[in-house]
Protein backbone atom coordinates (compact mmCIF):
# COMPACT_ATOMS: atom_id res chain seq x y z
CA UNK A 1 0.00 0.00 0.00
CA UNK A 2 1.96 3.63 -1.06
CA UNK A 3 2.43 5.92 1.70
CA UNK A 4 -0.51 9.05 1.81
CA UNK A 5 2.08 11.47 0.98
CA UNK A 6 4.25 9.82 -1.68
CA UNK A 7 2.74 11.56 -4.34
CA UNK A 8 3.69 15.17 -3.37
CA UNK A 9 6.45 16.25 -4.23
CA UNK A 10 9.83 17.02 -1.55
CA UNK A 11 9.49 20.72 -1.06
CA UNK A 12 5.56 20.81 -0.38
CA UNK A 13 6.52 18.44 2.79
CA UNK A 14 8.25 20.88 4.89
CA UNK A 15 4.78 23.62 4.92
CA UNK A 16 2.62 20.39 5.72
CA UNK A 17 5.76 19.71 8.79
CA UNK A 18 5.05 23.21 9.66
CA UNK A 19 1.04 22.59 10.15
CA UNK A 20 2.21 19.64 12.68
CA UNK A 21 1.68 16.77 10.03
CA UNK A 22 3.91 13.78 11.53
CA UNK A 23 3.10 11.53 8.58
CA UNK A 24 4.76 14.29 6.40
CA UNK A 25 7.55 13.93 8.62
CA UNK A 26 7.42 10.19 8.23
CA UNK A 27 7.50 10.53 4.47
CA UNK A 28 10.97 12.84 4.65
CA UNK A 29 12.55 10.22 6.78
CA UNK A 30 11.76 7.76 4.49
CA UNK A 31 12.90 9.60 1.41
CA UNK A 32 15.91 10.98 3.18
CA UNK A 33 16.78 9.01 6.18
CA UNK A 34 19.30 6.76 4.47
CA UNK A 35 21.23 9.73 3.34
CA UNK A 36 20.66 11.69 6.61
CA UNK A 37 22.72 8.55 8.31
CA UNK A 38 25.27 8.42 5.47
CA UNK A 39 25.75 11.71 5.36
CA UNK A 40 26.37 12.21 9.82
CA UNK A 41 28.39 8.99 9.41
CA UNK A 42 31.16 10.36 7.19
CA UNK A 43 31.51 13.29 9.55
CA UNK A 44 31.32 11.32 12.88
CA UNK A 45 32.57 8.07 12.07
CA UNK A 46 30.50 6.57 14.37
CA UNK A 47 26.97 4.23 13.78
CA UNK A 48 25.88 5.78 17.73
CA UNK A 49 26.73 9.63 17.06
CA UNK A 50 25.41 9.41 13.73
CA UNK A 51 22.05 8.00 14.62
CA UNK A 52 21.80 10.72 17.27
CA UNK A 53 22.82 13.15 14.59
CA UNK A 54 20.10 12.49 12.19
CA UNK A 55 17.13 12.21 15.26
CA UNK A 56 18.35 15.87 16.31
CA UNK A 57 18.52 16.95 12.48
CA UNK A 58 14.62 15.34 11.88
CA UNK A 59 14.12 17.08 15.41
CA UNK A 60 15.02 20.81 14.16
CA UNK A 61 13.12 19.94 10.72
CA UNK A 62 9.77 19.39 12.99
CA UNK A 63 10.89 22.69 15.21
CA UNK A 64 11.64 24.91 11.99
CA UNK A 65 10.03 23.61 9.16
CA UNK A 66 7.86 26.89 9.23
CA UNK A 67 11.51 28.56 8.18
CA UNK A 68 12.05 26.47 4.73
CA UNK A 69 11.96 28.36 1.98
CA UNK A 70 11.29 26.56 -1.63
CA UNK A 71 12.90 29.65 -3.64
CA UNK A 72 15.68 28.93 -1.41
CA UNK A 73 16.48 25.47 -2.17
CA UNK A 74 15.42 21.70 -1.84
CA UNK A 75 13.90 20.28 0.62
CA UNK A 76 16.65 17.88 0.86
CA UNK A 77 19.49 19.97 0.76
CA UNK A 78 17.49 21.82 3.98
CA UNK A 79 17.76 18.77 5.94
CA UNK A 80 20.72 17.28 5.17
CA UNK A 81 22.24 20.50 6.05
CA UNK A 82 20.29 20.51 9.25
CA UNK A 83 21.67 16.36 9.96
CA UNK A 84 25.00 18.09 8.64
CA UNK A 85 24.86 20.40 11.08
CA UNK A 86 23.77 18.57 14.06
CA UNK A 87 26.58 16.16 12.98
CA UNK A 88 29.65 19.02 13.25
CA UNK A 89 27.73 19.76 16.27
CA UNK A 90 28.58 16.42 17.94
CA UNK A 91 32.08 16.31 16.74
CA UNK A 92 32.83 19.48 18.30
CA UNK A 93 31.49 18.81 21.34
CA UNK A 94 33.07 15.07 21.27
CA UNK A 95 36.51 16.81 20.68
CA UNK A 96 36.13 19.43 23.32
CA UNK A 97 35.01 16.46 26.02
CA UNK A 98 38.05 14.31 24.79
CA UNK A 99 40.17 17.78 25.35
CA UNK A 100 39.49 18.42 28.56
CA UNK A 101 42.32 17.75 30.57
CA UNK A 102 41.42 14.77 33.53
CA UNK A 103 41.65 16.08 36.90
CA UNK A 104 44.70 14.89 38.97
CA UNK A 105 43.82 12.38 41.76
CA UNK A 106 43.03 14.17 45.37
CA UNK A 107 45.56 13.77 47.83
CA UNK A 108 44.21 12.80 51.07
CA UNK A 109 43.59 14.93 54.07
CA UNK A 110 41.96 17.40 56.46
CA UNK A 111 41.72 20.30 53.89
CA UNK A 112 40.40 18.10 51.08
CA UNK A 113 37.64 16.48 52.88
CA UNK A 114 36.62 19.21 54.11
CA UNK A 115 36.97 20.77 50.67
CA UNK A 116 35.30 17.85 48.83
CA UNK A 117 32.12 18.95 52.16
CA UNK A 118 32.25 22.10 50.75
CA UNK A 119 32.10 21.29 46.99
CA UNK A 120 29.11 19.01 47.69
CA UNK A 121 27.23 21.65 49.81
CA UNK A 122 27.74 23.97 47.14
CA UNK A 123 26.53 21.43 44.08
CA UNK A 124 23.18 20.79 46.18
CA UNK A 125 22.67 24.73 47.20
CA UNK A 126 22.93 25.00 42.85
CA UNK A 127 20.73 22.42 42.20
CA UNK A 128 17.91 23.32 44.75
CA UNK A 129 17.92 26.87 43.26
CA UNK A 130 17.81 25.96 39.67
CA UNK A 131 15.02 23.36 40.81
CA UNK A 132 12.69 26.78 41.64
CA UNK A 133 13.44 28.31 37.95
CA UNK A 134 10.75 28.26 35.50
CA UNK A 135 11.13 25.15 33.45
CA UNK A 136 11.93 27.33 30.45
CA UNK A 137 14.87 29.26 32.51
CA UNK A 138 16.18 26.04 33.78
CA UNK A 139 16.46 24.37 30.54
CA UNK A 140 18.44 26.77 28.64
CA UNK A 141 20.51 26.95 31.37
CA UNK A 142 21.64 23.39 31.95
CA UNK A 143 21.63 22.75 28.44
CA UNK A 144 24.05 25.48 28.21
CA UNK A 145 26.35 25.15 31.21
CA UNK A 146 25.38 21.39 31.13
CA UNK A 147 24.97 20.58 27.41
CA UNK A 148 27.82 22.83 26.23
CA UNK A 149 25.38 24.62 23.67
CA UNK A 150 26.04 28.22 22.28
CA UNK A 151 23.25 30.62 22.29
CA UNK A 152 22.43 30.05 18.99
CA UNK A 153 22.55 26.33 19.38
CA UNK A 154 19.81 26.86 22.27
CA UNK A 155 18.31 29.23 19.82
CA UNK A 156 17.70 26.61 16.91
CA UNK A 157 17.33 23.44 19.27
CA UNK A 158 14.62 25.09 21.32
CA UNK A 159 12.63 26.77 18.28
CA UNK A 160 12.97 30.30 19.92
CA UNK A 161 14.40 33.63 18.46
CA UNK A 162 18.35 34.16 19.74
CA UNK A 163 16.97 37.00 21.94
CA UNK A 164 14.11 35.06 23.45
CA UNK A 165 17.35 32.62 24.57
CA UNK A 166 19.19 35.56 26.01
CA UNK A 167 15.98 37.05 27.77
CA UNK A 168 15.76 32.98 29.37
CA UNK A 169 19.68 33.39 30.48
CA UNK A 170 20.06 36.41 31.55
CA UNK A 171 16.77 36.55 33.75
CA UNK A 172 17.91 32.80 35.03
CA UNK A 173 21.22 33.96 36.51
CA UNK A 174 19.82 36.79 37.75
CA UNK A 175 17.37 34.70 39.88
CA UNK A 176 20.01 31.77 40.34
CA UNK A 177 21.98 34.26 42.02
CA UNK A 178 19.47 35.97 43.91
CA UNK A 179 18.29 32.16 45.38
CA UNK A 180 21.83 31.57 46.35
CA UNK A 181 22.88 34.49 47.96
CA UNK A 182 19.44 34.58 49.97
CA UNK A 183 20.59 30.08 50.60
CA UNK A 184 24.23 31.91 51.79
CA UNK A 185 22.63 34.60 54.34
Amino acid sequence: MPAPLAHLPDEALPALVARGDEQALAELYDRFGRVAYGVALRVLRDQALAEDAVQEGFLTAWRTAAGFDSNRGKASTWLLTLVHRRAVDLVRREERRRADPLDPLPVASVEAVDESAEVREQRRAVQAALAQLPQEQREALELAYYGGLTQSELAERLGVPLGTVKSRMFAALARLRDLLEAGAA
